[in-house]
């Protein structure tokens, strides 16, 4: 199941997307999509209350979780990208926050702050944790998850290294599209051998799978949960694969009319215009 939050006229709703018929079934009275993801049964049981398809081209679709309880950025998770970046692989899972306020949706413009011109991009898989997750083994971690979603990571280089951490140059406003929505865990199991594939202006910039994962994604969720509750709703990132555009030679950054396209095999595709700020 895709499980879509979209706006249409002055309305945001959700519902389940249909990409290959080009529909959406939104929802009568939906309760909020976040506490839904917590019960599988209670997704299964809204699913039975859909009303007519609507086409997708009519409605504008959201980032699927605009408020997650926490969001979780996971760095060097990649082996090709850890030598591209010419670092260590490490030892365990490097993890730093996001703010929500950096969250778009699909087909939103990602904003150039005038401070920085060295703003790059990152395909990344994330992790939608469904029921609250706490000390969980590997073997279990699936059972915590709702589904899986798209994320670009996008990030200002010179800020993410000056500032001696990420966070801050990772989420500047408009710095963190997610979507197009989110797939159940059903249809991914552990989403251990999926194409991820980012474009710039249509050139391939991107291309890996995630069984170059250092840290897989049960790996990455038991990790986590023995250090902190992983609620309903969070989004781990799981990291990004080679072909970012500081490490090329010579580095290349996004700039204002630039066009970048995600796409992550069995979840679909997103793509963001990038304006000056």
């Amino acid at each position: 199941m895709k499980l879509a939050r979209f706006q249409q006229g002055e309305k945001i709703n959700w519902g389940f997307a249909d990409p290959a018929a080009g529909t959406v079934r939104p929802l009568d009275d939906p309760p909020p999509l976040r506490e839904t993801l917590g019960d599988p049964g209670a997704v299964r049981a809204q699913r039975m209350r859909t009303g007519p398809e609507i086409p997708l081209e009519e409605v504008e679709l959201l980032a699927p979780l605009p408020d997650p309880p926490a969001f979780i950025g996971i760095g060097l998770n990649y082996r090709e990208h850890a030598r591209e970046s010419g670092m260590a692989e490490p030892d365990s899972p490097i993890s730093f926050p996001f703010y929500n306020s950096a969250i778009i949706g699909p087909g939103r413009p990602i904003v150039l702050p005038p401070f920085t011109d060295q703003v790059d991009w990152e395909a990344e898989l994330g992790v939608v944790i469904g029921p609250p997750a706490r000390d969980v083994a590997p073997h279990r971690a699936l059972s915590y998850i709702a589904g899986y979603t798209i994320v670009n990571d996008v990030s200002a280089r010179d800020i993410q290294m000056g500032d001696g951490q990420w966070s801050r140059g990772k989420s500047f406003d408009s710095f963190k599209p997610m979507g197009p929505w989110i797939i159940t865990v059903d249809e991914l199991g552990e989403a251990s051998d999926l194409a991820v594939k980012l474009w710039v202006n249509g050139e391939l910039k991107q291309s890996s799978t995630t069984a170059d994962l250092i840290f897989d994604v049960p790996a990455l969720v038991s990790h986590l949960s023995r250090s902190v509750t992983l609620g309903t709703g969070t989004v781990i990132s799981t990291g990004t694969p080679q072909g970012v555009g500081f490490a090329r030679t010579p580095p290349e950054f996004l700039l204002p009319g630039d066009e970048v396209s995600l796409e992550i095999e069995g979840i679909g595709s997103m793509s963001n215009p990038v304006i000056a700020g």
